[in-house]
């Protein structure tokens, strides 16, 4: 039944109600229905002075009706109802879906709570034989042969590289080197990067042949050597040779190099 408020005085007689009639009571005028005792009584006795039209948002529940009728009213007490029965909803189907676990933690704690000083040492001991077994597996997988049967290379985990990988960087594909004592590299990155190793400059070294870029890819001694000799008959042609190069010009202006100067200088064929 609605709560009265003839004959209120104070706040103080509503509490006499109790909290559920008086959130009840605020529910259905659409008023806030949290807080104290208190609170609820100060809330509802306010509606003394003030009209449920003029009362502060502070004090109106979301979704509340600002209208005066009952309809209105009832209709903002509606929502409140609706979501509060749509959370419990929700939280009943949670608790039937976790039902057995609740029951099986329960049980669990009781049984753990329950158990003597032995009961717990012994558990310990086996949870502490359980770790030992463990340990014993895996230390044995680790000292079982690696099984390898294409000859991967290994990778950082100590494991053979995938195949799609070692395919992928060609290191299936063998490159041999003349000059490094007929040395195996595996993939051409590896091949690429010996050219600048310390193997490589030594057996260019004994061959006599300055370890340049100009031979970067040259693994045979044979083709070594024709292309030095080509690169020095080049560098000779472009070297100055004055006999050749330094010009002469004699009184008819006539120009010629020295040694054809000098010849004719020595014949007398000069002016």
């Amino acid at each position: 039944d609605p709560i009265s408020l003839e004959g209120v005085s104070s706040a103080a007689e509503l509490e006499v109600h109790g909290l559920e009639k008086l959130k009840a009571e605020l529910a259905r005028l659409g008023l806030k229905c949290g807080g104290s005792l208190s609170q609820r009584a100060e809330r509802l006795f306010l509606l003394k002075s003030t009209p449920l039209e003029q009362m502060p948002k502070a004090h109106r529940a979301k979704g509340g009706a600002g209208g005066g009728g009952g309809g209105a009213e009832g209709g903002g007490g509606g929502g409140g109802h609706r979501e509060l029965a749509l959370l419990e909803e929700v939280t009943c189907h949670l608790g039937e879906l976790l039902a057995e676990v609740v029951d099986e933690t329960a049980a669990m704690v009781e049984k753990k709570q329950a158990r003597t000083y032995d009961e717990i040492e012994r558990d310990l001991a086996a949870a502490a034989e359980a770790q030992e077994d463990e340990d014993e597996d895996d230390d044995e997988e680790k000292e079982k042969p690696i099984y390898n049967p294409l000859n991967l290379p290994l990778g950082w985990d100590g494991k053979p590289i995938p195949y799609w990988l070692y395919k992928l960087h060609g290191l299936n594909i063998e490159y041999r080197c003349e000059i490094c004592g007929n040395q195996s590299y595996m993939g051409p990155r590896a091949f690429e990067r010996h050219f600048q190793e310390w193997r490589h400059a030594h057996g260019m070294a004994c061959l006599g042949i300055p370890n340049t870029r100009h031979f970067q890819g040259i693994t045979l001694i044979e083709d070594a050597y024709t292309l030095w000799a080509k690169l020095k008959g080049e560098t000779q042609c472009s070297t100055w040779n004055p006999e050749l190069d330094e010009e002469f010009e004699d009184k008819q202006g006539n120009v010629m190099n020295r040694k054809t100067y000098t010849d004719l200088a020595r014949q007398g064929l000069l002016d």
